[in-house]
């Protein structure tokens, strides 16, 4: 069970790292123009261009790092840093995915599809990273 939630955790988490990773290379996927990618992952008012390419490296490193952290999280041996770490990740996760759905972030990312998949892709998908971060955690600890 613990390898099955982990596996549903870490997948999605590696498919965002490779896509970070396209765009850090200067692939525009999903979209077809830097500008309509901006509209699309962004989202901020008036956003035209995406962030610097170093950006995106570091995003896909780091994104990477918590889902091997995830996977880590099904190791047995009793590790005070692991279980922390893991409460974090799942705090950050719900942290993203809770705040898509504020009226603050609305207005900081009107632009459009953003705030279409934001609401009906982005912030769910955290959402359920976030419960898979707290449900491994759980899993070591009780």
């Amino acid at each position: 069970m613990i390898a099955g939630i982990a596996s549903l955790t870490f997948i999605p988490i590696l498919a965002i790292a490779l896509v970070h990773l396209l765009w850090a290379f200067g692939f525009t996927y999903p979209a077809k123009t830097e500008a309509a990618l901006a509209k699309t992952v962004l989202g901020y008012k008036g956003v035209t261009r995406m962030q610097p390419r170093m950006v995106s490296l570091g995003m896909a490193f780091a994104i990477l790092a918590a889902g091997i952290w995830g996977l880590e999280l099904t190791d047995p041996a009793p590790d005070i840093i692991l279980s922390a770490g893991g409460i974090v990740l799942g705090l950050v996760f719900l942290w993203r995915g809770v705040i898509g759905y504020t009226s603050w972030w609305r207005q900081l990312t009107p632009e459009e599809p953003f705030a279409t998949f934001d609401k009906k892709l982005y912030s769910p998908l955290c959402l359920g990273i976030s419960l898979g971060y707290f449900t491994l955690t759980a899993l070591r600890i009780f």
